[in-house]
């Protein structure tokens, strides 16, 4: 598959395509209409997107709108670099360039990717997936960014630039309408009040039927999911009293409530390794017909898209987003100024099944919630001086962020006896139980007697090594605690787990443009940066099953060197790790969490560029970025080092572990040449870069919880302990490769567009997680060193191409339009098991229509995903769905894995829409 992808990517370069670009300008600015060059702002200058020395793409609301794009998603089959996903819910989007990104699932996280709308800082991916409205154009800056924007950002940034109100009355509106039964309305009206004041409303519904089924075990049925029913609002105000000063208000809310994420089962199997490679598919999978005999179903093809989750446990996502902000540009005559001020509330609810089985083993109660409230003020200044020889800019940015979460896991009813089963089942090549007797065992028809008879087994094993006593001892405690555990009520957990970050952050930077010659420039640009975050969690958990097991013999019989390798000590901590499961109890009640970190970092760049003739410019340069580090919200990981001789889930918790829940800031140095070459009718960009990340942020779910680890690289050989000195500690991730972007209008009302990316995000063969080397990577993440990121495709192409013939003498005229996206391989989840591969793909939307005179109207009919290609978005590690970590994935075979039964669901990409546009406007 990778190589025709190759020749798929070949071919399409050969015909002339190219990277997205957009023929856009700022709102009033002329353009020639077949011209490729196109005004951007990512230098915070209006100049020509050929003039700009720093590699960025430019997509128009022209382009979105014949993609059928309706929030920045759509921006995959438009920039190659760019990949947007999103996981169990919708704000927990990610966003990657270049095979560099932060997973979206854990809030405390802030993305390498940053996103600015009107000027305004989202604080994560997840906001710009909420509709768009009436957008000028977007613009995709690829590598480390600081210097120009109020937030930075380590791997590169999405620019969203709304279109502003006109002084002249206009409006437009458009009603869709497809398959899924899906509507959306939107419209927008804008005007003058007087010479000095436009106002403009614009306005999005949308609804939709989900793209999976819910089905009962029968298979009838019952409910849809990944549905979608929002609206969107957004009013402004443009005051212009003069030519010098220019006011510009927003405000904008944002309304969801729908059904929303659903996950399918791809890998079911429970497989054994064989001599010479490969492996066997043993006859059943014990975790499977644990589930099945607790009501689970299992489909043939996940794409049939039949989900089957637990009743009255439906997946629910609630968002309400709404914010101000302004704007104020000022001339001076020498010198520009700029304010942006804005101030933010997200908040989203997100809750239902956790499991994503027709078994009641996990599920987030209604009270679940994300909010962040933000404010931010920039300011800017900029100009020319000594003849204009420096253009200056210099700036500072303030925000002040409140992070509110409150996380709330319960367990359901078939959770208990779900976990003893597994536990007595057991991890070795062979189940120690059958298919009737596990499905028996989870059902609790056979839970008790199962459990009796396993103490007896212990018993017998015990009685040989340790004497009659000491093994009935022990048989015993392990036997009541099997009891223990089966008997964990449903309902049992958090009652309310509230996490709270409060962040404050500072910069000041500077870019300016010193003009060497009239050919050549000097660019150098730097930034401070000074962070601070507090962090306080409370808890209030019920999980009174867990005290009583830590406070038993158990935790001695799991260390104890005689018993920590057999199947004893094993069962011992399986007890305790499930029965504490991410240390769920009481004893978390009377903690008081309170920690606060402080960092500060200097960033910048350096670009000299050269214009040996006007249509050609060459460049290299030097980028340092940084992301700041914060805490992982998670009390799965609490007292978890990575250096722990005892896990932590073992013993009751302590305020001093608070620290342990800590990531340091991510940095990275970038290399970048490049070379842009403009005709009025085709250019082409071209770009090489490298870009070196130490302590990369890599968040990973491992079945149970969300690891946070700082992801470094070590020179010279591992320890035995799998650390190394801080001398020899480097990056730990480089992204390196090219990219190509063409475009071009060889005849009036043609235009082509496209791009290549070639992009090898790969990890050093060496791995440890902290930056001074003295913590060994974490175990879930063993698959790293030497591999390939996750979600980093090594070859993407996009095209497009649009034709727009004029029909008859009276105005009429036609769209023809298609874009594509070809995808090599890749691996979607971040701890690399081989069972998440997604082998590569290509995706195709298209556009047909009939337009008006001066396009006063249109209707269009639109397909996206028009060859239905079936394709995974993120797969991941279905919760506690194996028989124990080393026994998870087939990669683990090489390091002496007898089995690999890991249940492996997925958030699968949308399958294909279509239908009719109307569209108007005077």
């Amino acid at each position: 598959m990778k190589k025709s992808l190759w020749l798929i990517s070949a071919g399409a370069m050969a015909l002339g395509s190219s990277v997205p670009v957009a023929w856009a300008q700022d709102s009033g600015t002329a353009v020639d209409p077949e011209s490729v060059n196109i005004i951007v702002t990512a230098t915070r200058r209006a100049s020509p997107l050929s003039d700009v020395p720093i590699a960025v793409s430019a997509v128009t609301a022209q382009a979105m709108q014949n993609s059928g794009a309706t929030d920045i998603r759509a921006l995959n089959q438009l920039a190659p670099s760019l990949l947007l996903s999103s996981t169990g819910t919708e704000a927990n989007a990610s966003a990657r360039i270049r095979g560099i990104g932060t997973v979206g699932d854990n809030p405390g996280l802030e993305s390498s990717v940053a996103v600015f709308i009107d000027g305004v800082y989202r604080s994560r991916t997840g906001a710009g997936l909420n509709e768009l409205g009436e957008i000028e154009r977007v613009e995709v800056l690829r590598g480390p960014q600081g210097t120009l924007f109020g937030r930075n950002a380590s791997a590169g940034l999405i620019n969203i630039i709304s279109k502003a109100p006109e002084f002249k009355l206009a409006g437009k509106a458009e009603i869709t309408y497809g398959n899924y039964d899906y509507w959306r309305l939107a419209g927008r009206i804008t005007g003058p009040v007087s010479d000095q004041l436009a106002l403009s409303l614009d306005g999005v519904w949308s609804k939709r039927d989900g793209f999976y089924d819910l089905v009962n075990a029968s298979g009838a049925k019952v409910g849809e999911t990944n549905d979608r029913d929002r609206y969107f609002l957004r009013g402004q105000a443009l005051f212009e009293p003069n030519d010098a000063l220019s006011i510009r208000l927003i405000g904008d809310y944002t309304h969801r409530d729908e059904s929303c994420c659903g996950a399918a089962y791809i890998e079911t199997r429970e497989r054994r390794p064989v001599a010479g490679g490969g492996y066997s598919t043993a006859p059943f999978n014990r975790i499977a017909a644990i589930l099945a005999g607790q009501g689970s179903t299992f489909p043939v093809d996940p794409y049939d898209r039949n989900l089957h989750i637990t009743a009255g446990r439906d997946y629910v996502s609630k968002l309400k987003d709404w914010g101000i902000s302004g704007e104020i540009n000022y001339d001076l005559g020498g010198a520009k100024l700029t304010s942006i001020t804005a101030y933010r509330n997200y908040k989203s609810q997100d809750y239902g099944d956790y499991d994503y089985s027709g078994a009641d083993l996990l599920y987030r109660d209604p009270n679940t919630y994300r909010q962040f409230r933000t404010f931010t003020q920039e300011v800017r200044a900029q100009g020319s001086a000594f003849g204009e020889v420096l253009d200056w800019l210099v700036g500072g940015y303030y925000a002040h962020e409140k992070l509110a979460l409150e996380d709330n896991i319960r367990f359901g009813a078939d959770y208990g006896r779900f976990a003893a089963c597994r536990l007595m089942a057991g991890a070795s090549v062979n189940s120690n139980l059958t298919a009737a007797q596990l499905g028996a065992c989870g059902s609790g028809l056979a839970t008790q007697a199962l459990i009796s008879g396993t103490q007896a087994q212990l018993n017998a094993g015990l009685t040989p090594a340790v004497g009659a006593t000491q093994a009935s001892i022990i048989s015993t405690g392990l036997g009541n605690g099997l009891r223990a555990l089966a008997a964990i009520p449903s309902g049992t957990g958090d009652v309310a787990s509230l996490y709270h970050q409060k962040s404050e952050n500072w910069a000041l930077f500077t870019h300016n443009i010193v003009h060497i010659t009239r050919q050549l420039d000097l660019t150098l640009g730097l930034r401070y940066t000074h962070e601070s975050k507090r962090f306080s969690a409370d808890f209030n958990n019920n999980n009174a099953t867990c005290a009583a097991l830590q406070a038993s013999g158990l935790s001695s019989i799991a260390t104890n060197p005689l018993l920590r390798n057999t199947s004893a000590g094993t069962l011992a901590g399986g007890i305790l790790t499930l029965g504490c499961l991410g240390n769920g109890s009481t004893g978390l009640n009377a903690l008081d969490l309170n920690d606060k970190i402080t960092d500060g970092e200097f960033s910048g760049t350096a670009v000299l560029s050269w214009k040996p003739i006007d249509e050609l410019l060459v460049y290299g340069s030097y980028s340092k970025g940084y992301k700041a580090g914060g805490y992982n919200l998670d009390r799965f990981q609490l007292g978890s080092t990575g250096l722990n001789p005892v896990p932590a889930v073992f013993a009751p918790r302590t305020n001093t572990d608070v620290t342990s829940l800590r990531f340091a800031a991510e940095k990275v140095d970038a290399f970048e040449v490049g070379l842009k070459y403009s005709q009025p009718k085709w250019s082409a960009n071209i770009a090489a870069f490298r870009q070196e990340f130490k302590n990369f942020q890599l968040n990973t779910f491992n079945g149970t919880s969300f690891v946070v680890q700082n992801i470094n690289g070590c020179d010279g050989a591992l320890t035995a302990a799998r650390t190394c000195a801080s001398g020899d500690v480097g990056p730990g991730l480089i992204s390196q490769g090219v990219e190509l972007e063409l475009s071009a209008t060889p005849v009036r009302n043609v235009r082509l567009s496209g791009g290549f990316t070639y992009a090898r995000a790969k990890f050093a063969n060496r791995l440890v997680g902290s930056g001074d080397g003295t913590v060994p990577l974490d175990p879930a993440l063993f698959l790293l060193p030497g591999s390939i990121n996750s979600q980093a495709p090594e070859a993407v192409t996009t095209v497009s191409a649009s034709w727009t013939p004029p029909l008859g003498s009276n105005g009429l005229s036609a769209l023809f339009y298609v874009d594509g996206r070809m995808s090599s391989d890749f691996n979607t989840g971040s701890d690399l098991f081989p069972e998440k591969r997604q082998d590569g793909y290509a995706v195709f939307n298209a556009r047909v229509g009939i337009r008006g005179p001066q396009q006063r109207w249109a209707v269009e009919f639109w397909g996206q995903n028009i060859f239905n290609q079936d394709y995974t978005q993120v797969a991941f590690s279905s919760p506690l769905q194996s028989s124990s970590p080393s026994t998870s994935t087939t990669g683990q075979f090489a390091l002496g894995a007898p089995m690999a039964n890991q249940l492996i669901s997925a958030y699968l990409a949308e399958p294909r829409t279509y239908g009719v546009t109307l569209r108007g406007s005077f």
